[in-house]
Protein backbone atom coordinates (compact mmCIF):
# COMPACT_ATOMS: atom_id res chain seq x y z
CA UNK A 1 0.00 0.00 0.00
CA UNK A 2 1.65 3.38 -1.13
CA UNK A 3 0.65 6.61 0.48
CA UNK A 4 -0.73 9.15 -0.99
CA UNK A 5 2.53 12.11 -1.33
CA UNK A 6 0.43 14.82 -0.12
CA UNK A 7 -0.12 12.44 2.99
CA UNK A 8 3.36 11.26 3.36
CA UNK A 9 4.19 13.84 5.92
CA UNK A 10 1.78 13.06 8.83
CA UNK A 11 4.40 11.13 10.00
CA UNK A 12 6.55 14.08 10.84
CA UNK A 13 3.20 15.37 12.92
CA UNK A 14 2.90 12.32 14.39
CA UNK A 15 6.88 12.54 15.76
CA UNK A 16 6.15 15.95 16.52
CA UNK A 17 3.29 14.66 18.81
CA UNK A 18 5.23 11.79 19.99
CA UNK A 19 8.26 13.60 21.13
CA UNK A 20 6.78 17.05 22.65
CA UNK A 21 4.72 14.00 24.70
CA UNK A 22 7.62 12.01 26.14
CA UNK A 23 9.38 15.16 26.65
CA UNK A 24 6.35 16.63 28.85
CA UNK A 25 6.08 13.39 30.34
CA UNK A 26 9.62 13.00 31.30
CA UNK A 27 9.67 16.61 32.96
CA UNK A 28 6.40 16.57 34.85
CA UNK A 29 7.37 13.31 36.56
CA UNK A 30 10.92 14.36 37.26
CA UNK A 31 10.55 17.74 38.73
CA UNK A 32 8.18 19.88 40.75
CA UNK A 33 6.94 22.78 39.21
CA UNK A 34 9.28 25.50 39.44
CA UNK A 35 12.49 23.33 39.37
CA UNK A 36 15.39 25.23 37.64
CA UNK A 37 18.94 23.99 36.37
CA UNK A 38 21.34 26.45 34.24
CA UNK A 39 22.47 24.27 31.40
CA UNK A 40 24.56 26.74 29.48
CA UNK A 41 25.72 29.59 31.86
CA UNK A 42 23.52 32.95 31.75
CA UNK A 43 22.61 31.53 28.43
CA UNK A 44 19.90 28.06 28.65
CA UNK A 45 18.28 26.61 31.71
CA UNK A 46 15.77 24.00 32.01
CA UNK A 47 12.71 24.87 34.06
CA UNK A 48 9.62 23.25 34.92
CA UNK A 49 6.93 25.75 33.97
CA UNK A 50 3.37 25.62 33.51
CA UNK A 51 1.40 28.23 31.18
CA UNK A 52 -2.53 28.04 31.34
CA UNK A 53 -2.81 31.18 28.59
CA UNK A 54 -1.51 31.02 24.81
CA UNK A 55 2.04 31.77 23.88
CA UNK A 56 4.40 34.22 25.48
CA UNK A 57 2.00 33.96 28.59
CA UNK A 58 -0.45 35.86 26.85
CA UNK A 59 -3.91 35.33 28.90
CA UNK A 60 -2.04 33.50 31.40
CA UNK A 61 -3.51 35.66 33.93
CA UNK A 62 -7.09 34.32 33.15
CA UNK A 63 -6.83 30.68 33.65
CA UNK A 64 -10.88 30.38 33.85
CA UNK A 65 -12.69 27.40 32.82
CA UNK A 66 -14.16 29.98 30.13
CA UNK A 67 -10.64 30.66 29.04
CA UNK A 68 -9.39 27.03 28.95
CA UNK A 69 -12.85 26.02 26.74
CA UNK A 70 -12.33 28.61 24.09
CA UNK A 71 -8.44 28.00 24.00
CA UNK A 72 -9.35 24.34 23.51
CA UNK A 73 -12.08 24.97 21.18
CA UNK A 74 -9.79 27.25 19.09
CA UNK A 75 -6.56 24.61 19.10
CA UNK A 76 -9.21 22.82 17.29
CA UNK A 77 -10.21 24.41 15.16
CA UNK A 78 -6.48 25.70 14.30
CA UNK A 79 -5.95 21.79 14.21
CA UNK A 80 -8.61 20.99 11.94
CA UNK A 81 -7.78 23.87 8.99
CA UNK A 82 -4.03 22.70 9.07
CA UNK A 83 -4.95 18.91 9.08
CA UNK A 84 -6.99 20.27 5.66
CA UNK A 85 -4.35 22.44 4.01
CA UNK A 86 -1.60 19.63 4.31
CA UNK A 87 -3.64 16.88 3.22
CA UNK A 88 -5.09 19.11 0.29
CA UNK A 89 -1.83 20.35 -0.62
CA UNK A 90 -1.31 21.07 -4.24
CA UNK A 91 1.62 22.47 -4.77
CA UNK A 92 3.63 19.47 -4.24
CA UNK A 93 6.15 21.72 -2.46
CA UNK A 94 8.37 19.86 0.50
CA UNK A 95 9.23 23.16 2.28
CA UNK A 96 5.27 24.10 2.84
CA UNK A 97 4.24 20.40 4.02
CA UNK A 98 7.17 20.14 6.25
CA UNK A 99 5.72 23.65 7.90
CA UNK A 100 2.38 22.58 8.15
CA UNK A 101 3.00 19.36 9.70
CA UNK A 102 5.33 21.12 12.23
CA UNK A 103 2.73 23.03 12.83
CA UNK A 104 0.11 20.42 13.17
CA UNK A 105 2.04 18.70 15.84
CA UNK A 106 3.30 21.50 17.73
CA UNK A 107 -0.40 22.46 18.09
CA UNK A 108 -2.01 18.92 18.20
CA UNK A 109 1.09 18.62 21.51
CA UNK A 110 -0.35 21.61 23.12
CA UNK A 111 -3.87 21.21 23.09
CA UNK A 112 -3.34 17.36 24.33
CA UNK A 113 -1.68 19.40 27.37
CA UNK A 114 -4.65 21.83 27.88
CA UNK A 115 -7.12 18.80 27.61
CA UNK A 116 -5.28 16.93 30.45
CA UNK A 117 -3.66 19.34 32.77
CA UNK A 118 -5.51 22.65 31.83
CA UNK A 119 -1.95 24.20 31.18
CA UNK A 120 0.91 23.66 29.13
CA UNK A 121 4.30 22.53 30.44
CA UNK A 122 6.86 24.18 29.32
CA UNK A 123 10.95 23.41 30.20
CA UNK A 124 13.02 25.38 27.86
CA UNK A 125 14.44 28.92 28.92
CA UNK A 126 16.74 31.07 26.73
CA UNK A 127 18.25 34.37 28.25
CA UNK A 128 19.74 36.96 26.26
CA UNK A 129 21.34 39.29 28.44
CA UNK A 130 18.77 40.14 30.66
CA UNK A 131 16.22 39.44 28.55
CA UNK A 132 14.60 36.11 29.65
CA UNK A 133 12.87 34.60 26.30
CA UNK A 134 9.72 32.81 27.30
CA UNK A 135 9.84 28.97 28.48
CA UNK A 136 9.09 26.81 25.44
CA UNK A 137 9.26 23.19 24.58
CA UNK A 138 8.93 20.62 21.88
CA UNK A 139 5.42 21.98 20.50
CA UNK A 140 6.35 25.45 20.35
CA UNK A 141 9.41 24.72 18.97
CA UNK A 142 7.98 22.48 16.27
CA UNK A 143 5.29 25.56 16.03
CA UNK A 144 8.25 28.43 15.40
CA UNK A 145 10.11 26.01 12.20
CA UNK A 146 7.20 25.40 10.74
CA UNK A 147 5.66 29.03 10.44
CA UNK A 148 9.49 30.13 9.51
CA UNK A 149 9.45 27.33 6.29
CA UNK A 150 5.84 28.23 5.89
CA UNK A 151 6.98 32.05 5.50
CA UNK A 152 9.85 31.34 3.80
CA UNK A 153 8.04 29.17 0.98
CA UNK A 154 5.78 32.04 0.82
CA UNK A 155 8.15 34.43 -0.13
CA UNK A 156 11.36 32.13 -1.58
CA UNK A 157 9.46 29.44 -2.77
CA UNK A 158 9.44 28.12 -6.59
CA UNK A 159 5.81 29.13 -8.10
CA UNK A 160 4.93 27.52 -11.25
CA UNK A 161 4.63 30.02 -13.96
CA UNK A 162 1.32 30.51 -15.48
CA UNK A 163 1.40 31.06 -19.34
CA UNK A 164 1.38 34.81 -20.37
CA UNK A 165 -0.69 35.27 -23.14
CA UNK A 166 1.17 38.00 -25.67
CA UNK A 167 -1.77 37.48 -28.60
CA UNK A 168 -3.55 40.25 -28.93
CA UNK A 169 -7.54 39.11 -29.44
CA UNK A 170 -9.23 40.99 -31.94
Amino acid sequence: MTLPARLRWLWLTLAVVLLDRATKAWFESQTAEGWRRELVHNFVYLVHSRNPGLAFGFLSDSASTGTRVVLILGSIAIIAVLAWLLVTNQSGNAMAAVGLALLLGGATGNVTDRILHGAVTDFFEVWFGTYRYPAFNVADSAIAIGAALILLDILFGRRPETPHSNARTP
